[in-house]
C-alpha cells in the first residue's frame, strides 16, 4: 500500500514538475518531436550501410556508392543539427523553468512568517533555493524528455532488427535479462546513494552557515578544534555517499560493456555456425549488427541512470514543493492603504503565543496617542521584542485586537502598513554595498539629497563623510568593517528617510559604549519628535523623557503611566528596576 502512495507521490509530483513548463509549451512540444524525429533517424544510418554493402559494394557500382555515402553524409548533418537543437532546447527549457521557479521560492519565502524562520536553518533554505532547484533542471534536460527518445530509440532499434533477421535478433537478445537485472540493480542503489548524497549536503550546508555566521562565538571560546572535528565528520559522510555512488557507476559500465561484448561475440559464433545466406542474412545485414547492437546497449545502459536523474529530480521537486505549499505565511487580506497615518495606536485585551496555547503575551492592554512616546520594560523574556513583532504583523495574534487610527491592524494591507512603521533593532544588519544602499534599501524614490539631509539630521553626515568614498563606502558583509555605534546611526538614517509615522527602537542603545551614547541619544530625539514612537530599553536613563511607560513582567501588563507616577508607587515594579539600576551603584 505505501509502495502505491509512493507511486501516486511520483506521479503527482512529476505532473507538478511537467506544469511549471507550460509558459514555455512551444518549447516543450518541439523538444518532444525532435525526440520522436531523432529515433528513426539515428538508426538510417546502419540500415544505409546495409545498403551500401549489398547493393552496391557487390555490384562495384561506384555511382551508386558515392550517391548512398553522399546520402549519409547529409544524414548525419541533419542528424547532428537536430541532435544540437534537441540538447540545447532541452536545456534551456529547464533553465527557464528553474529560474522562475528560484524566483517563486524566494518571493514566498519572503512572504513567510518569522516562525518558518525559527524553525527551519537558513542552511536547509539555501540548499532548497539553489540546490535542489537546480536537480529539478535534470527532470527536463536528462530526464523525462531524454527517456522518451532512450525508449523510442529502443524500439525502432529491435524493430529494424527483427525485420533484418531475427533469429540473428533472438541470439543477441539471449544476455538482455541480465542487462535487466544489472541496470535494476544499480539503478536502485544509485537511487539511495544520491539520497544520501542530498541529505548530506544539505546538512553541509547548515552546519557551515551556522559555523560561519557564528565564527567570532567560536574564536572566543577557542573552540575552533570541536567544530573541525564535526565538520570532519560531516565531510566524512558526504564524501562517502559520493563514493558509493560512484563505485556503483564503476561497476555497472564494464558489466554493460562486458554484456554488450558478450552478444556481439554470440552473433558471431552464430554466423560461423550457420550459414547466414541460406538463413536469409546477409553480409551487409551483418556489418550493420553491430551498429544496431550499439545503438541498442547505449539507450539501455543510459536509461537506468535516466531514471535515477528523474528520481532524484522528483526527490528535490518534493522538498522544493513543501516550501512552496507551506500555509504559514502571513495573510494579506486587508485592502485599506496606509498611505498616511495619525498613527493612533491601541491594543485591546491581546493574547499571544509562538507555540499552542504557550502564551507569551497575556491580555495586553494600552493605547498611544498619536506623536506621544511609550517606553517599555521588563526583564529579560517579558514579551517586550515580541510586543513590537506583532505590531509589525511579523507574527498573528491568537485573540483581541491592534487597532491603528480606530482600524484593526490585519484590515491594512501589509506592505502599506509597514512602510508606514519603522524598526531600528540592537543588532543591525547591514548587507554587502554601499553606505547608500544601505540606507535606501535601492529604492529609487529616496535620492541621495534626501539621505544627506537626514544623516545631517540624525548627526551621521560627519562620519560618513570620512570614510573612504563617503556614501559609497563599501560595507562589507553585516558591516564588520564599522563600529556598533556607526552602524546604529545608519540604522537611524534609514528609519528617517522612509519617514515614518510610527518608529519602534529595540534596545538601539544597550550595545553603544557612553561616548557614542550621546550621539545617538541626539539621533533618538531627532527620530521621534513628531512621531508616535515605541522605545525598548534596558536602560532606564534612556527614556524618561517617554509620554508613558509600559511595565511588563511575564507577559501581563503590571504598571503603565509617566515616570514620575511609576516612581511613586509603592513596592512597584517600575521602582525596583529604577533603584536596581541607580540606587545600588550610587551606594
Amino acid at each position: 500500500m505505501a509502495q502505491v502512495d509512493k507511486n501516486k507521490l511520483d506521479w503527482y509530483v512529476l505532473g507538478r514538475v511537467l506544469r511549471l513548463a507550460w509558459p514555455y509549451r512551444a518549447v516543450f512540444i518541439v523538444t518532444g518531436i525532435l525526440a520522436v524525429v531523432l529515433a528513426p533517424l539515428a538508426t538510417m544510418r546502419p540500415y544505409l550501410i546495409q545498403v551500401m554493402v549489398d547493393d552496391y559494394i557487390f555490384n562495384n557500382d561506384i555511382p551508386g556508392l558515392t550517391k548512398i555515402v553522399m546520402l549519409i553524409f547529409g544524414l548525419l548533418i541533419i542528424e547532428s543539427i537536430c541532435r544540437y537543437v534537441f540538447t540545447y532546447s532541452s536545456g534551456w527549457l529547464g533553465q527557464s523553468v528553474i529560474r522562475d521557479l528560484r524566483v517563486r521560492v524566494f518571493k514566498h519565502i519572503n512572504s513567510l512568517r518569522l516562525s518558518y524562520f525559527d524553525k527551519t536553518p537558513i542552511g536547509t533554505s539555501t540548499t532548497r533555493t539553489i540546490n535542489d532547484i537546480e536537480t529539478i533542471n535534470n527532470v527536463f534536460s536528462q530526464g523525462m524528455i531524454t527517456i522518451i527518445a532512450d525508449i523510442l530509440t529502443i524500439l525502432v532499434v529491435l524493430g529494424i532488427m527483427f525485420i533484418t533477421s531475427w533469429r540473428l535478433t533472438l541470439i543477441c537478445l539471449t544476455t538482455m535479462p541480465l542487462l535487466i537485472v544489472a541496470s535494476y540493480i544499480f539503478k536502485e542503489k544509485v537511487k539511495k546513494s544520491f539520497q544520501r548524497v542530498r541529505a548530506e549536503i544539505a546538512r553541509m550546508n547548515a552546519f557551515l552557515q551556522e559555523r560561519i555566521t557564528g565564527m567570532r562565538i567560536l574564536q572566543i571560546f577557542n573552540v575552533e578544534r570541536e567544530e573541525m572535528d564535526k565538520f570532519k565528520k560531516i565531510n566524512r559522510e558526504y564524501t562517502q555517499a559520493n563514493l558509493d555512488s560512484i563505485l556503483y557507476y564503476a561497476i555497472f559500465y564494464p558489466v554493460v560493456e562486458i554484456i554488450s561484448a558478450a552478444s556481439l561475440g554470440l552473433m558471431v559464433w552464430w554466423g560461423a555456425k550457420n550459414s547466414l545466406v541460406e538463413n536469409g542474412v546477409t553480409l551487409g545485414a551483418l556489418v550493420a549488427f553491430p551498429i544496431y547492437l550499439n545503438m541498442l546497449f547505449r539507450p539501455i545502459r543510459m536509461l537506468a541512470d535516466r531514471f535515477n536523474t528523474l528520481q532524484m529530480g522528483l526527490v528535490a521537486s518534493e522538498r522544493v514543493f513543501n516550501v512552496i505549499d507551506r500555509t504559514d505565511k502571513i495573510e494579506d487580506n486587508g485592502t485599506i492603504q496606509a498611505d498616511r497615518l495619525k498613527a493612533d495606536v491601541k491594543f485591546e485585551d491581546v493574547w499571544f503565543a509562538y507555540t499552542a496555547r504557550d502564551y507569551v503575551l497575556k491580555d495586553i492592554n494600552f493605547s498611544i496617542a498619536p506623536g506621544e512616546t511609550l517606553a517599555i520594560v521588563g526583564s529579560t523574556g517579558s514579551g517586550k521584542t515580541t510586543i513590537i513583532n506583532i505590531l509589525n504583523r511579523f507574527y498573528e495574534i491568537q485573540k483581541g485586537r491592534i487597532l491603528i487610527d480606530g482600524v484593526d491592524i490585519r484590515d491594512y494591507d501589509l506592505v502599506s502598513l509597514r512602510r508606514r512603521v519603522a524598526l531600528v533593532l540592537q543588532d543591525v544588519f547591514l548587507f554587502s554595498g554601499t553606505v547608500l544602499e544601505n540606507i535606501t534599501l535601492l529604492d529609487k524614490d529616496i535620492s541621495r539629497e534626501q539621505v544627506v539631509e537626514a544623516a545631517k539630521m540624525i548627526g551621521a553626515h560627519q562620519f560618513i563623510d570620512k570614510l573612504p568614498g563617503g556614501y559609497d563606502y563599501k560595507v562589507m558583509e553585516r558591516g564588520a568593517t564599522l563600529s556598533m555605534g556607526q552602524r546604529q546611526l545608519i540604522s537611524f538614517v534609514r528609519a528617517l528617510v522612509f519617514n515614518p509615522d510610527i518608529l519602534i527602537l529595540d534596545e538601539a542603545t544597550s550595545s553603544i559604549d557612553p561616548e557614542s551614547e550621546a550621539v545617538i541619544q541626539f539621533a533618538i530625539e531627532t527620530l521621534i519628535a513628531k512621531r508616535t514612537s515605541i522605545i525598548i530599553a534596558h536602560r532606564l536613563s534612556t527614556i524618561r523623557h517617554a509620554n508613558n511607560i509600559l511595565v511588563l513582567d511575564k507577559g501581563e501588563v503590571k504598571e503603565f503611566g509617566p515616570h514620575e507616577e511609576l516612581l511613586k508607587i509603592d513596592n512597584g515594579r517600575y521602582k525596583e528596576l529604577y533603584e536596581m539600576q541607580f540606587l545600588e551603584p550610587a551606594e
